[in-house]
């Protein structure tokens, strides 16, 4: 008699028509659980759909609307793309986003009397830092002592959470309105709008010269192409000579410093202030924007704008179908929960061990 055992193994080796394969799997999930749902709801996909992804494109308040709600999506989709490259799979761009608003909002809460120019640049440089800072000990444990870093980014995030819950709940909250937030932010921080007419703030043009920043970095530099290497085969890079603990260190501080500024963005673009829904999960979100991008920068700009047409196209099924306006969360949440899957068979594989079984 035989006796089967199921094991999950890292990849050696990962075919190139592999990740194209799981993250069309994961779309076409994405629908039918989706799909499920919405009916379940009372209404019709198909039409639910249509006003998720057609309606916020009629109107230039829908297009700006969509542009505010990717801006934050850029910054993650970026910092996971940059860290993936690597083959850092940083799963903590949410705990990274918190951390940065945390350090913004310190700035902002003692910015009174400096220039506004100076105000929004201690405003990117805190939220790079926070993002660095909640980093780092997973890097280190990555880059020392080998510790997978899918689990130590991702536990890190709900204790960014729970930081934030604290310090609204004691030293920051209102005491004004005793509600858990903080006070309004000093206007010397608040990013400038750079579209009249509407809510779209420097945030914006900060992710776009980041992911361009990004993508000369990783594809015109011999530090990118040791990245690349390090991602691709950091056995082969290794064995090269090329200092692969070091390069997943670097990278992976690179990748938290991006995800940060998102963090400041919110708080110093949108919100003016920080309160415990500043993120309702961007990070998270920014894993998916990365992956359905294929790691590619400029198609982090683009699936981060289609996710902010869902997010604000919500709000219209909502209306028309008399359905939930968290429609466009429950898409987005099972399209994670698809796309982080899909991530898992990207680095594992499942072995079947077949053995003899004595009786």
């Amino acid at each position: 008699m035989f006796k089967v055992k199921l094991r999950i193994a890292l990849r050696a080796n990962k075919s190139w028509w592999l990740s194209p394969v799981l993250i069309a799997i994961a779309i076409i999930f994405t629908f039918i659980i989706s799909s499920a749902m919405i009916r379940w709801a009372g209404a019709n996909p198909f039409a639910a759909f249509k006003y998720l992804l057609g309606s916020p494109l009629q109107s230039k308040f829908g297009i700006t609307e969509a542009i505010l709600s990717a801006t934050p999506l850029v910054l993650t989709g970026g910092a996971v793309a940059l860290a993936f490259r690597a083959g850092y799979w940083n799963i903590g761009a949410e705990g990274q986003l918190l951390a940065g608003a945390i350090c913004a909002t310190f700035v902002g809460l003692h910015a009174d009397g400096i220039p506004h120019w100076l105000g929004i640049i201690l405003m990117v440089i805190a939220g790079a830092l926070g993002g660095m800072l909640w980093a780092f000990v997973p890097a280190l444990l990555r880059s020392r002592l080998g510790i997978d870093e899918v689990v130590t980014t991702l536990l890190l995030n709900p204790v960014a959470l729970l930081v934030v819950t604290g310090l609204l709940n004691g030293p920051w909250r209102n005491p004004k309105t005793k509600f858990p937030e903080t006070q309004v932010l000093s206007e010397n921080v608040f990013f400038p709008r750079v579209y009249p007419g509407s809510r779209i703030h420097l945030g914006l043009i900060i992710g776009i010269v980041a992911l361009a920043i990004c993508w000369w970095v990783v594809g015109r530099t011999a530090g990118g192409l040791k990245m690349r290497a390090v991602g691709l085969a950091p056995g082969a890079a290794r064995i090269a000579g090329l200092k692969v603990e070091k390069t997943l260190f670097t990278t992976a501080l690179a990748s938290g410093a991006i995800a940060g500024i998102a963090g400041a963005g919110e708080v110093a673009g949108v919100a003016h202030q920080l309160t415990d829904g500043i993120s309702p999960g961007f990070g998270y979100t920014g894993v998916v924007v990365a992956t359905l991008a294929a790691l590619s920068f400029p198609a982090v700009l683009l699936i981060s704008f289609v996710l902010g047409i869902i997010n604000v196209g919500s709000f219209s099924a909502s209306r028309a179908l008399s359905i939930p306006s968290t429609i466009g969360e429950v898409v987005q949440a099972v399209l994670l929960t698809t796309v982080v899957s899909a991530l898992v068979f990207m680095k594992y594989r499942i072995v079947l061990d077949k053995g003899k079984h004595r009786d």
